[in-house]
């Protein structure tokens, strides 16, 4: 599933080539993603032009004329991509292959045709992804978006809000940093990198690393690592691994993997040149977990 830095990624490429278009016509090809599509979908989209766009989590939110917003999710393998003249077939920075969302294939469920003669494509053939159209001034109500905890930045994720969270928590770390109503946004990839970078075992309790009464030098490490990991991956274009894609260029996206500690190196030594040990995988909620047992305590 792509993960906060990818969904950035995409939005960066789509405000990049939508903003100030009008959409003229939408086409659904079908009736449904994850779920069905909202039945003034259309009737909301069309003719208005887009202002912005934003992203909450993993939340791409279009914001459009007379106060409406556009919410997508990429699901599994959702993808956008933008065709028209110097687009299409053109190899690039986060370029497509032509087989992939052209308008013609036979997962592109959604196109949106734009006041310049080009058009976006998002094409699912997992169909995990979602859309829905709202007043922008309910964004905070909307039943996706208000439990969401805080983007996993500086300005918003803090030491102290962190530790109130976890105090308490008997589960472990991993599932608490994965929870989306505790840190907005972080996914399986980046909570391995983050808890390796801060030394931390993903088998610890949330409230073990928390501490008693002030906030522990774990807390403060686990905060620090996410505001680093996250920026690191934003900047070098995400992770990309299996279905994800940018919106208009090629497999050069996605640089982070080469930034990887643990993520996908199980059997491999630690990158650590003091350590002389070898990244385990052990499964917690269903996910793959990498970790260094000799590094991460």
């Amino acid at each position: 599933m792509p993960e906060l830095p990818e969904v950035e990624t995409v939005r960066r490429g789509l405000e990049n080539h939508l903003l100030g278009r009008v959409i003229i016509h939408i086409e659904l090809r079908r009736n449904d993603l994850r779920f069905p599509f909202p039945k003034d979908l259309q009737s909301e989209i069309e003719g208005r032009k887009v202002l912005a766009i934003d992203r909450r989590a993993k939340y791409l939110l279009i914001r459009l004329e007379n106060d409406i917003t556009w919410l997508c999710h990429l699901g599994m393998s959702g993808r956008w991509t933008l065709l028209g003249e110097g687009k299409s077939g053109v190899p690039g920075r986060f370029a497509y292959g032509a087989e992939l969302g052209s308008g013609n294939g036979p997962h592109d469920w959604v196109v949106i045709y734009l006041d310049d003669g080009g058009k976006g494509v998002y094409s699912d053939h997992r169909r995990f992804g979602i859309m829905d159209i709202m007043n922008t001034n309910e964004e905070k109500t909307h039943k996706l978006l208000k439990n969401i905890g805080p983007e996993p930045t500086p300005n918003s994720l803090t030491p102290k809000y962190l530790a109130d969270k976890l105090r308490g928590r008997k589960i472990s770390i991993k599932s608490a940093l994965l929870d989306q109503k505790i840190i907005a946004g972080l996914g399986n990839i980046y909570v391995c990198e983050i808890l390796n970078r801060s030394g931390i075992s993903p088998k610890r309790t949330a409230d073990s690393v928390v501490g008693k009464s002030i906030i522990s030098k774990h807390i403060n490490n686990i905060v620090f690592q996410t505001h680093s990991v996250m920026t690191e991956a934003i900047d070098a274009g995400g992770s990309t691994l299996q279905d994800f894609r940018g919106v208009d260029g090629d497999n050069s996206l996605g640089y982070f993997p080469s930034s990887f500690m643990v993520y996908g190196r199980e059997g491999k030594n630690c990158l650590n040149i003091e350590c002389d040990s070898k990244i385990k995988r052990i499964i917690q909620s269903n996910r793959s977990t990498f970790y260094c047992p000799k590094c991460q305590r």
